[in-house]
């Protein structure tokens, strides 16, 4: 069992020593962050054909594309996104890093589509005033026609969330704690 978690810690390490080493330009990573986005819509839109009004007509949204590993006891994910505003067009892009605590064991590639339905929730979301953490109602209420966001859960006041699991296998109980922020080498 040492000599399994050695070589997952080994693999890590490699991983973000590749990443250091290979770093992009900042052109380079908003056009990597906005195909992420673009791709992100396309596979919620196939599953939540009814996601496309809803976004179209709500304050604002934002797609996070994140990648999580969970081992043992503690867990964490990082990813990157873009948040876009429908009533100005400011896109601000964005970081986020969680971390959990409890059991469980695996690894995923997932992507989080945010809905804002406030001016208030827009600017708290991109200063990364709001926190998260876990467990929500299975559906909310769009806020604009009445009708029911199917898939989302409802996550803080005036926000709403999708999660896609791209790839990966994950079984955990945990708790979380999940910070989103703008990115400042981006914006």
């Amino acid at each position: 069992m040492k000599k399994f978690f050695s070589l997952i810690l080994t693999a890590v390490f490699i991983l973000t020593a590749v990443n250091i080493c290979s770093a992009k330009s900042a052109i380079e990573q908003r056009t990597e962050i906005n195909n992420l986005h673009d791709q992100a819509l396309q596979r919620l839109y196939a599953k939540y054909p009814s996601a496309r009004r809803v976004i179209n007509n709500c304050y604002a949204y934002a797609t996070l594309s994140n990648t999580g590993m969970k081992l043992g006891l503690f867990g964490s994910a990082h990813g990157r996104g873009v948040a876009i505003n429908n009533y100005t067009g400011e896109k601000v892009y964005l970081k986020m890093q969680e971390q959990e605590l409890g059991i469980g064991f695996g690894a995923k590639e997932y992507d989080l589509i945010f809905l804002i339905d406030t001016k208030a929730a827009w600017d708290s979301f991109i200063i990364g005033k709001i926190r998260f953490g876990a467990g929500a109602d299975a559906s909310a209420n769009d806020g604009v026609n009445g009708g029911s966001v199917e898939g989302a859960e409802y996550v803080a006041d005036g926000v709403w969330l999708y999660q896609m699991t791209k790839k990966g296998l994950s079984l955990e109980a945990t708790l979380k704690g999940t910070k989103i922020y703008a990115d400042k080498e981006l914006n």
